[in-house]
């Protein structure tokens, strides 16, 4: 059975979210307002939809590529939960040197429905080791 995506659009004026091409893995989301990012600012972007993410699964919200590589507008913070009804937000930051308009349907980010394991969390004393164990960052050099 195929999975359902159920979308409410809080404003008339906004485009569904929609796949660029067939098999594509994530969904382009669109913005509800026209905001000028300025470099080196962050502001989150309303998308006008809210969802019903099914249990078992998360909305992961990324970089669209074109957008990252040609105006260095980068994503933050991504993971929205099932449990949320409210209106999705794109929190987005400008690495560039130039202000960057971002127009109402403009396409600025994707999303990725993707199934979740949902772990018991439990306190222990210690834990198994690896051949890695603590070595983190840097710790495996650069060629």
């Amino acid at each position: 059975m195929k999975l359902e995506l159920k979308i409410k659009k809080l404003d008339n004026d906004v485009n569904l979210p929609s796949y660029a091409h067939d098999y594509d893995a994530a969904f382009d989301l669109p913005s509800r307002v026209n905001i000028t990012l300025k470099p080196g600012k962050k502001e989150i972007v309303k998308t006008g939809l809210s969802m019903a993410i099914p249990n078992g699964y998360a909305g992961l919200i990324w970089d669209r590529s074109g957008l990252a590589a040609k105006n260095s507008l980068h994503v933050m913070a991504g993971v929205i939960d099932s449990g949320y009804r409210g209106e999705i937000g794109v929190v987005m930051i400008n690495l560039g040197q130039e202000d960057f308009e971002i127009e109402k349907n403009m396409r600025i980010a994707q999303m990725l429905i993707q199934k979740v394991e949902l772990p018991t969390i439990s306190e222990v004393e210690e834990l198994d080791e690896t051949t890695r164990n603590e070595g983190g960052f840097g710790s495996t050099g650069l060629k």
